[in-house]
């Protein structure tokens, strides 16, 4: 059999010999919805009613099934093959998925049409018990990939790849791959291992290919690097559907990290189409692959389609998200723990200076993470949003403290780095900027009568084997944030472009209630870890 992939010669497509027939597919995909069974705000956690009313929202299931349904009729009524797809990561990020454990997104997954997903790393949050769960629920097969699941008895018989799906008559491959950080970032256990998606991938086509299937697709969850990286490793691919990064491949959406598709040069003159649809639910990705009777993309065009206030929910799905809202409103009253003496959340101090609950949220973080050897947290105070009475504390209370489902994430910066980091975090003191830090692991003085941006900060330390030491700023150093913050979010530019970052760690919310159900009696505090100098 000659080549039957994307072939790029000169400036010509060329397609070799095969017996394939000539036909259009859609792929239309998502990825990384983390959970948001609702529509979402602008700033990607649970649009209110007021927002709802003012065609402020995106996304949630009853957008997506109405936009599916109308990209799929107006393809079928051209005689067109479609397929919709998730490149991984349903689980984890809002209410429903702490409730529900899934089920809920497998319910409405399986009443829009999912054709086919990949499994991603928040599928293990919970361990394989979870995603077995998920993946006996669904009516769809969900691919396991390069995940090696066989030495576990309940999740191994369940890995059914390669799939192998057929429309308007025509075969087609469906590969996946998930990032192998999964057994580090996820709760995936001992009877679960992942190997690099590169050698999985070219051994899978080359089976499929065995087989007689023309057309082979990659469903990934690695990152658009890697999505990347395995176009141009990789033969025999004709698209690849990423997820994990939350990377936007558009051509009209603003700041977009990539075209779409992003046409990659590969082995053996290959050009391979990549593609994916951000997070949260904002987008529904829509790739077209136009193939020759010889089994060659000769086209591949599309982009993305927002699903804003001009696509109606679906009233059916809609109707089922309220239904299953009601327990939600029971968790938001479940006990999460006691503190001794309220806990100081308000905007006026938590935006000018050190605050108990500034410390709390910050020590929640580095608590979490010290095992991954950070020794720095930093939390900006706007996104502190309430105070704790003394008392029972409750999640709908956690909620109202860190109501912005911001992830954890934790990256390597220079001191000089974090130097930069806390003067932004004290440029805009004076007009009440959220950007604030708070801050532990760490010790500031700085001096509000210098000018913004120029050296308002004046001295920090770090405790290093017990000692509080002067930062050095060509040290690299281990710290965590918050999503929001990592991307540049209130001006933290300094944390852009920082090295291993991760910011798809679990919620903040759910970081705060266990670090308070960890320490029960919890008395707030502040102990001078910032303070004001005047020169």
């Amino acid at each position: 059999m000659g080549l039957h992939r994307t072939l790029l010669a000169s400036a010509a497509l060329l397609c070799g010999a095969g017996g394939a027939q000539a036909f259009t597919l859609h792929v239309l995909h998502i990825n990384d919805f983390h959970s948001r069974v609702e529509s979402i705000n602008k700033y990607d956690s649970t649009c209110s009613a007021e927002d709802e009313a003012e065609g402020a929202c995106f996304g949630g299931y009853a957008r997506l099934k109405t936009a599916v349904d109308q990209l799929r009729a107006e393809a079928e009524a051209a005689g067109d093959a479609v397929l919709l797809v998730s490149a991984g990561d349903q689980f984890q990020g809002s209410l429903f998925f702490s409730t529900y454990k899934g089920a809920a997104e497998a319910e409405f997954l399986n009443d829009i049409g999912m054709d086919a997903m990949v499994l991603g790393n928040h599928e293990f949050d919970l361990g394989p018990e979870a995603a077995v769960n998920f993946i006996n629920l669904a009516d769809f097969p969900v691919i396991f990939g390069n995940t090696d699941a066989s030495a576990n008895p309940d999740l191994g018989p369940l890995d059914m790849d390669p799939v192998i799906l057929e429309v308007n008559g025509v075969k087609i491959g469906i590969l996946g791959a998930i990032t192998p950080d999964t057994a580090e970032i996820s709760s995936s256990g001992d009877t679960v291992t992942f190997s690099d998606p590169v050698e999985y991938l070219t051994g899978a086509v080359a089976d499929l290919e065995a087989q007689g299937i023309d057309h082979i697709i990659a469903l990934t969850h690695v990152g658009a690097n890697e999505d990347i990286r395995i176009a141009e490793n990789v033969a025999g691919l004709d698209l690849v559907v990423g997820g994990h990064s939350n990377t936007v491949f558009s051509n009209w959406v603003e700041g977009a990290l990539y075209p779409y598709p992003l046409m990659v040069d590969g082995p053996e003159g290959y050009v391979t189409p990549v593609v994916s649809a951000g997070a949260y639910s904002k987008y529904l990705g829509h790739a077209v692959l136009e193939f020759d009777d010889a089994g060659g993309v000769v086209d591949a065009s599309g982009d993305l389609m927002v699903l804003d206030a001009s696509v109606t929910p679906d009233p059916d799905i809609a109707a089922r998200i309220v239904e299953l809202a009601g327990p939600i409103e029971a968790l938001k009253s479940q006990k999460v723990a006691e503190v001794a003496d309220a806990v100081d959340g308000s905007r006026e101090n938590c935006r000018a200076g050190e605050c108990s609950m500034g410390n709390l949220v910050a020590d929640a973080i580095l608590d979490r993470t010290k095992g991954q050897g950070v020794t720095i947290a930093i939390q900006n105070g706007g996104g502190l949003r309430a105070s704790i009475d003394a008392g029972e504390v409750t999640m709908g209370e956690v909620l109202a403290v860190l109501p912005f489902q911001n992830t954890l994430s934790t990256f390597n910066i220079t001191g000089a780095q974090v130097i930069a980091a806390l003067e932004n975090g004290v440029s805009q003191v004076e007009d009440g900027g959220g950007r604030f830090p708070q801050v532990a692991g760490l010790k500031m003085t700085w001096d509000p009568s210098m000018p913004a941006n120029e050296g308002r900060v004046q001295e920090v330390l770090v405790e290093e084997n017990g000692a509080w030491v002067p930062i050095d700023p060509e040290k690299v150093y281990s710290v965590a944030s918050n999503n929001f913050m990592r991307a540049g979010g209130d001006g933290y530019t300094a944390f852009v472009d920082a090295k291993n970052a991760y910011d798809y760690g679990p919620g903040l919310e759910q970081v705060l209630a266990d670090y308070l159900a960890a320490n029960p009696g919890y008395q707030p505090y502040t102990d001078g870890r910032i303070e004001i100098v005047q020169n």
